[in-house]
């Protein structure tokens, strides 16, 4: 009988701590500081430390994403690749400080986007996870007994000056991207865009009421035919995307016909990239 009882004690403990309900990101003042001429007045450089793709030597190319957004009032990670062994290889050769590191943000729950964090934590804790509310809790708890602080997102919020989460799509798999915030219109960075690239960019254009100049990132497209690629492309551009860079889930396919259709506006990612956003 003392055994069943500590047994129960123990499943009734695991399952309030499951049930734990996390803080979500405040933002009082919503979507207001964004405006038509409103942005960014210094650069931004997003260095992309893991990605399917080698672009710079010594680098190592693995099924996942992740890269560092710096030269903002926080520096931000955004999710974490697949194996934390590569992560760890990749974010120390690209000489990232991960004392610099103000807040870890996750797109969505796969594991090729989460699976690195276990080597991030043994570098950095004590600041916020964000990530969609619909993480499962199990997994939120992991993050706080690693030392970090999750907060939860639901709707579009702003992480720091210029910078904000999408919120989560309204998709079965909940994901969320990075909106920048440019004099030029909005940087939409995506994890792997699972709710549909151009079903995100409509909506991110409609809650922001700005139009996205520029995507990058995960785009899932990999069974798309060329005809449906024309299309994807076609209603990018119609949505006011002028530049584009593809990578991760997008499938070598689909990623030359984005190097085709925007010429000279397209641009490579790659494990090692440094990508510069200006004014």
């Amino acid at each position: 009988m003392q055994i069943l009882s500590a047994l129960s004690v123990f499943l009734f403990l695991q399952i309030i701590s499951c049930a734990q309900e996390y803080p979500y990101l405040n933002d009082p003042s919503g979507l207001s500081g964004v405006t038509s001429s409103g942005g960014i007045t210094e650069p931004v450089i997003v260095t992309v430390i893991y990605d399917n793709y080698v672009h710079t030597e010594g680098m190592k190319a693995d099924w996942g994403y992740s890269i560092v957004v710096r030269g903002l009032d926080k520096t931000v990670l955004y999710d974490a690749g697949a194996r934390p062994e590569i992560f760890e290889s990749n974010f120390k050769k690209m000489g990232v400080d991960p004392s610099s590191i103000d807040a870890v943000v996750f797109s969505h729950e796969h594991g090729d986007h989460i699976g690195g964090i276990s080597a991030f934590v043994k570098m950095k804790t004590g600041i916020p996870v964000i990530m969609p509310d619909a993480f499962p809790p199990q997994f939120k708890q992991k993050m706080a007994d690693s030392g970090m602080k999750p907060l939860m997102v639901k709707e579009p919020a702003m992480i720091c000056e210029h910078l904000y989460t999408s919120g989560v799509f309204d998709f079965p798999l909940a994901e969320q991207a990075l909106v920048l915030d440019t004099k030029k219109g909005l940087v939409v960075m995506t994890g792997c865009s699972h709710p549909g690239i151009t079903d995100m960019l409509k909506d991110i254009k409609a809650k922001f009421n700005k139009t996205p100049y520029m995507v990058f990132g995960g785009f899932h497209l990999l069974n798309k035919s060329d005809e449906e690629m024309e299309e994807i492309i076609a209603e990018m551009k119609s949505l006011g995307v002028a530049r584009c860079g593809a990578t991760h889930c997008t499938g070598d396919r689909q990623i030359r016909l984005f190097k085709e259709a925007f010429g000279e506006n397209y641009f490579e990612l790659g494990a090692g990239n440094t990508i510069t956003i200006s004014q």
